[in-house]
Formats: structure tokens, sequence, C-alpha cells
């Protein structure tokens, strides 16, 4: 295993490549365009597939195409580019056709700034497109789990048939730290017994979401949804931090997570008992977890870089039996460790 200092976008680009990417389809947008830059060198170097496409929505719907011939294909954008793919997502879903979307959030609504920011939590989690569909949704918070977990959703992807989407944000994706490559190139996957590879001496395939026959469709969204619980019942990731006697639990993920953990350190210096629940996986949402520690005795405070998102799924895991907080910023606008100290003991009161 080696170590190198390099930023979160390329930590992420060596994950994917490490875990056997076959090409890269994207659009230059800050502040992922180390992405695409990186991977127009890297890429055609290893004689793998790098084409910057002429929009957001033609780079999406090229990895439709080539991850339904059973390639593993990528695509990058920031906040207004990830709207654009939001039509090829939800086709994606409803196809079964596996995918890794990359979202490194910058501020909003609209063009906004290139600050970043985690205003597209809603748009990634509820389903951003049309129809009853969800992605897995995961939040690294480091360039470390930027190389690991673009190197881990292929596997997940490709078990659900389902497009991941890995929702970082500006900070994350710029700010430089070590990353050690811990994972093994992969050279060998499993036969892809859905994939368009050609249809010689077998039966023919297709891939598909239009489902006119009566009653085709919604069958198709109920078997949708018991994957979708199976996927809930396996595939939930989280980060508990000094929970066991805390008075107050943050929930924040992302970059939020690590300025929220320094302020648990600081509160604790203090003698305030603060703790932490970190999601990485976005969907599925640590609801049990998060429902384990709600108690009336036991404050709640939500951290995120936005107007109030994922606070909606902490009260909805609550459910009622305790307080949840809040404390975020917009418009690219970076919370403080002194303001969600601050906000620690204004509760703690």
């Amino acid at each position: 295993m080696s170590k190198q200092l390099i930023k979160g976008n390329i930590a992420l680009c060596e994950g994917a490549i490490t875990a056997g990417l076959d090409a890269y389809f994207g659009y230059p947008i800050t502040p992922q365009n180390e992405i695409p830059a990186y991977m127009s060198n890297k890429m055609v170097k290893l004689g793998k597939v790098f084409v910057q496409a002429e929009s957001e929505l033609s780079a999406a719907n090229m990895v439709m195409g080539a991850y339904g011939t059973g390639k593993r294909a990528m695509t990058s954008s920031s906040s207004p580019g990830i709207s654009l793919k939001q039509e090829a997502i939800s086709y994606l879903a409803g196809m079964e056709v596996p995918a890794l979307i990359v979202n490194v959030q910058r501020g909003g609504p609209g063009l906004g700034n290139i600050s970043g920011s985690q205003g597209d939590y809603f748009q990634a989690t509820k389903g951003g497109g049309h129809g009853d569909y969800h992605m897995i949704v995961l939040a690294p918070n480091s360039a470390q789990e930027m190389y690991e977990i673009a190197y881990d959703s292929f596997d997940l992807a490709e078990k659900y048939r389902t497009p991941v989407m890995i929702l970082s944000d500006g900070i994350t994706g710029q700010m430089m730290e070590p990353v050690e490559f811990n994972r093994k190139e992969r050279k060998e996957f499993p036969k892809k017994d859905w994939a368009l590879d050609g249809c010689l001496n077998r039966e023919p395939r297709s891939l598909q979401s239009l489902l006119m026959k009566e009653g085709a469709l919604e069958q198709h969204n109920l078997d949708l949804q018991q994957k979708y619980e199976t996927i809930k019942k396996n595939e939930v990731k989280y980060e508990i931090y000094e929970v066991e006697d805390a008075d107050i639990i943050i929930v924040a993920y992302g970059i939020s997570s690590r300025i929220s953990k320094n302020a648990v350190k600081q509160a604790r210096q203090q003698g305030i008992k603060v703790g932490m629940i970190r999601p990485i996986t976005l969907w599925p949402f640590p609801t049990e977890v998060i429902q384990k520690y709600a108690k009336s005795s036991i404050k709640f405070l939500t951290v995120e870089l936005c107007l109030g998102q994922m606070v909606e799924d902490v009260k909805l895991a609550v459910n009622g039996v305790t307080s949840v907080d809040f404390l975020g910023r917009a418009g690219g606008g970076v919370i403080t460790v002194k303001a969600v100290l601050d906000k620690i003991t204004e509760l703690n009161k």
C-alpha cells in the first residue's frame, strides 16, 4: 500500500480507476473540474475511454449506454450539472442499469456560486427525477473516503443493478489530505447476465423502462420497492462518536461532520456530554440507529451547509420523542467550529 497527498477529487478518480473503471463521461463545472481533467489524462494513458460530452445530458446518457453493455462507467458534475442529469438517472433506475454518478456540490439554487455546499440532499435522496425510485447515496467526509467509496460504489451498483450517487461537496473535493491506496486492483468481475453484450448463441436481451402492457409498470415498481427494502436492510452505513453517555447528539454528514466532530471534542473538554451520529449512506438513511438513541432526555442537533434538508429525516427518525434543533448556512457559507460549539452550549443550558 502506498500513501499520497492529493485532493479529494483526485482520490475519487483513483478509487474508481482501481475498481476497474472502463469509461468516464463528463462535462466541466467547478468545483469538480479536477475529476474530468485528471480522467482525460489518466484514462487515455490506460487505454480506456474518456469523453468530454457536449453537455451534462449527453454524459449521463453515455453512461447509460456504456454500463448497459456491462462496462463500468461513471459521470461527475456539480449541482446545476446534476440537475440536468436527472432524467437519465430516472431512466437508469427504471431500466435497472448500474451507474456511478458523482456530485461535488456547490452553492445554489440556480448557478449559485462555486463554494462548497450541501443543498442537494433532497434532490439526491428523494429522487430528483420522475417516478417512484431511489438510488444509493453515499457521503464521504475525507479524501480517504472519496477513494474508498468510489471503489466500493461499483460493487454496490452492480449488486443491486441500481445507480449509485456519491454526494460530496466542494470543500471535501478540493482539500488535500494523505490518502492510503488500500484497495486491490479489480480485474475479474461477476458475469452480468443482463448486459447487452451481443446475443450470439443466446437469446436476445433488452433493457427498457417503457412498459405499456396493462399492470406491467405497476408490477415493475413493486419489484423495485422490494429491492429498495433489501438495500435498506443490508446497506446502511454510519459512524457513531461519543454517543453512549451523550446529553446532546449531533447528526451531520460530509464536511459538516468534520466540523462538528471538532466541536464535540471541544465541548467534551468543557464537560459537556456531546456525541455525533454521521450518516455515511444518506439513502438508505440510518433511521434505526437514530431511533435507538432518541430519548426524551437527549437533545438532537442537525448541522448542514444548507437551510435544513437532512433535518427532516432526523425528525422523522426521532418521531417526536425529543427535540431536534438545526444549525446551517446556505449559499456556500461554511459553519465554523465555534458556531457549532456555541449552539451546543445554548442547548446545554
